[in-house]
């Protein structure tokens, strides 16, 4: 591959949720760092893009299926990536999303409740209680969870429910970092801020878009480049006295 650096040369990671926007950044980032890397998604024709970009680039890829809230298919999964790779030692717990648009709290459907929840927190818990045994066992790993600046910051333009399980991964990821601490394992989350993803893109108009770049003090929004370079940070020995961490990538937004 001719990576930029070889510091994860020998390290499986999973990424889930890396068919597109940050997930696949992450997965691009860790393959050019040296990891082979399961790339994740449901949509056949994203998941083949983003895994041929990184075999065009000489890294080591495999694509996985798998609904992340059902834990079945979270462990045939796993399995398979253990049988083609080897043991994961980086996970990368991206896939979420909002599957409600904002509003008040008492038009939101138990039934979208429920799916916000379910894609956030719940698909955060299952995968990590799939690979967390294994790392325990090795004594080594490395999780990074996807939280967002909603989950600490209230805003009229964040679903609650979306808010809500992400400020659940939070606090989830930092009572598992004090758990696995002493097997050798290091937990930590990201929190971005409006990250220019290819819905992103799509979503936000460029009049609105000016607006929310002045109210970065970094007079820019984020890329899913800059959530891929903390991710590689935090599961690389630069971070290796650090756990249980939410680091915001926000452009210094408050």
């Amino acid at each position: 591959m001719n990576p930029t650096n070889e510091a994860l040369a020998g390290k499986v990671a999973l990424v889930t949720g890396s068919s597109r926007g940050i997930g696949a950044a992450i997965a691009r980032r860790l393959a050019r760092h040296g990891a082979s890397v399961a790339v994740h998604g449901r949509d056949p024709q994203a998941l083949a893009a983003a895994h041929g970009e990184i075999e065009r680039h000489g890294g080591r890829a495999i694509r996985v299926a798998a609904d992340v809230t059902s834990y079945a298919e979270i462990e045939t999964m796993r399995l398979r990536i253990e049988r083609e790779l080897g043991p994961i030692a980086i996970l990368v717990a991206n896939a979420g999303g909002s599957p409600i648009p904002p509003g008040p709290v008492e038009e939101i459907s138990e039934e979208g409740w429920r799916a916000s929840v379910d894609t956030n927190l719940t698909a955060t818990f299952l995968t990590i209680k799939s690979v967390l045994p294994g790392m325990k066992q090795r004594r080594s790993g490395h999780i990074v969870t996807l939280s967002s600046t909603a989950g600490r910051r209230a805003h009229v333009r964040s679903p609650v429910a979306y808010a809500a399980a992400k400020a659940g991964i939070e606090m989830l990821t930092r009572d598992l970092a004090l758990q696995a601490g002493p097997f050798g394992i290091r937990v930590n989350g990201i929190a971005p801020e409006t990250i220019l993803t290819e819905r992103n893109m799509d979503l936000i108009p460029d009049s609105l878009r000016q607006s929310l770049v002045e109210q970065h003090p970094v007079r820019r929004l984020g890329t899913p480049e800059d959530v891929a370079a903390a991710a590689l940070f935090l599961v690389s020995e630069d971070s290796a006295w650090m756990t249980g961490v939410i680091l915001d990538v926000a452009g210094g937004a408050q």
